[in-house]
């Protein structure tokens, strides 16, 4: 008798755990129904997926939310629309975050569509310059947290201990004395406005300045020097052609390896003229062993400062031979000591940054793979053609070009590095279909020798060709053999140019 009951009691328990199984069964069915239904975009084929275009405002912003999916039309204009492009079509909401990324494929024109940069690289590059902004190379940061007493007047005792605090921090030989007191009393009173431009510039320049002068242990000071010599302008061109931030003339630069060429002119290259100054600065100083005298050389030349020194009876001190030296090297020592003066004491004299300008650390460069001009990048990434004449002096045309074992790169502020990275291939497609519809072609690509054949014409002589070419009338002579300054119309002269 236990034995049937205890028989009944195992197929009353297998029947019951059966019917629970069922049960189940169907509360699940009914539940993935129910979430199929509320989620019909999730049913969409790939197809329409990919055909999916969202329209964008006049600003090109995507309109609607990052999660939502809408499909429409391609719009007719091409240059208003955006391509949704997913990596994988078959994602919930739910996991939005752990799928791969979302990009928009923006179009144009016929030639040129652009992706959305990688968001995980982004995001990356984002925290990096974050890391870069609250550090001390944010200069115009540093500035502002710091608060001077302003007194305009400068009286004669406080100028004295000023300069002998800058003397004793210094290599230089920043000494007192009435014509340097004259000097900097001006600049402050008359050239305040253009002294906060410096200052402005100066938060771009001074930072890869100051790297290279540490690579060759030479005195940060020596930064001002750019200042005296080309405001910071890395395209200034002086009358007799010397050129860019640190002034060379066509020959010193060559000596330092700066090439010219039709394209590119390395004079202008910030970093590369600054690294040319360098070496010449460090040979200077080799030969005379004081910063002041390299600097007076810097300017009129190792020949003249030795003059200088022998007139004034073999002294090897600045001020005790500046009497001696060309009128524009008496002046340019304490020109450097004005401004760095007036650097040094910007604040104390009410001397501010009057422009906004981007600084270093906001930029980055990469290594262009084809020649691209810079109408083709403004109209690829949003950059106006300014700030690429800024960042990018060196171009002479407003060309990039690819040449073989030469190093040309594209400055660039540090946000549109990416979005060029992730359409470098697309870019150069679009240049590649740019320059095939050009009527007349770009310019060849020539670089300048430097020896030149020039041919006499109707009306020269050769103080005109001295002019021309920035030399002296007497070299051309010694290079031609010439006894007389006589010239024949058709004469071919052997000339080594300083300008062009």
């Amino acid at each position: 008798m236990v034995l049937i009951i205890n028989s009944k009691n195992s197929i009353l328990a297998d029947y019951f755990k059966q019917m629970m199984r069922t049960i189940l069964i169907l509360i699940f069915a009914s539940i993935f129904l129910s979430i199929t239904a509320q989620n019909p975009e999730e049913n969409l084929d790939n197809e329409t997926l990919n055909d999916t275009v969202i329209n964008t405002d006049s600003l090109g912003k995507i309109k609607p939310m990052v999660d939502t999916v809408i499909a429409t039309s391609i719009h007719n204009d091409k240059r208003d629309s955006i391509r949704v492009v997913l990596p994988n079509n078959n994602i919930a909401k739910d996991k939005i975050e752990n799928t791969p990324p979302t990009y928009t494929e923006k179009i144009i024109n016929d030639d040129l569509t652009i992706i959305s940069d990688d968001a995980y690289a982004k995001k990356i590059d984002a925290l990096w310059f974050n890391e870069l902004q609250n550090s001390s190379l944010n200069i115009a940061a540093n500035d502002a947290m710091h608060t001077t007493m302003v007194n305009s007047d400068l009286d004669t005792e406080t100028l004295k201990q000023r300069l002998a605090y800058l003397n004793s921090k210094t290599p230089f030989n920043v000494e007192y004395n009435e014509s340097l007191e004259r000097i900097i009393k001006s600049f402050i009173k008359n050239r305040k406005e253009r002294y906060g431009t410096f200052l402005a510039k100066s938060k771009y320049y001074f930072p890869l300045i100051e790297e290279k002068l540490a690579k060759y242990n030479i005195p940060l000071e020596m930064k001002y020097l750019a200042v005296v010599e080309s405001a910071l302008n890395p395209t200034a061109k002086s009358p007799v052609g010397a050129t860019g931030l640190w002034q060379f003339m066509y020959q010193t630069g060559k000596q330092f390896d700066l090439n010219v060429s039709s394209y590119v002119d390395e004079r202008s290259d910030v970093l590369k003229a600054t690294e040319a100054a360098c070496k010449y600065l460090k040979s200077l100083y080799k030969i005379f062993g004081d910063w002041d005298l390299a600097l007076a050389a810097y300017n009129s030349g190792p020949g003249n400062v030795s003059k200088a020194i022998r007139r004034s009876g073999g002294s090897k001190n600045y001020w005790n031979i500046r009497h001696h030296l060309p009128r524009e090297t008496a002046s340019y020592v304490p020109l450097f000591y004005t401004t760095m003066y007036i650097f040094e004491y910007a604040d104390a004299h009410n001397i501010h940054a009057t422009e906004p300008t981007i600084q270093h650390f906001e930029t980055d460069s990469i290594q262009v793979r084809r020649q691209i001009t810079f109408d083709q990048i403004t109209q690829a990434i949003p950059v106006t053609k300014n700030t690429l004449k800024f960042l990018n002096p060196q171009y002479k045309l407003e060309i990039i070009p690819v040449i073989k074992g030469r190093n040309y790169s594209l400055v660039l502020p540090i946000d549109l590095i990416g979005p060029f990275v992730q359409n470098e291939d697309r870019i150069y497609a679009f240049a590649d279909a740019d320059d095939a519809k050009r009527e007349k072609p770009l310019p060849k690509y020539t670089e300048m020798n430097n020896r030149i054949r020039y041919k006499v014409r109707s009306g020269d002589f050769l103080g005109k060709i001295a002019r021309k070419f920035g030399v002296s009338v007497a070299k051309i002579k010694r290079w031609n053999g010439m006894r007389s300054t006589k010239l024949r119309i058709g004469q071919r002269l052997v000339i080594f140019p300083r300008r062009m």
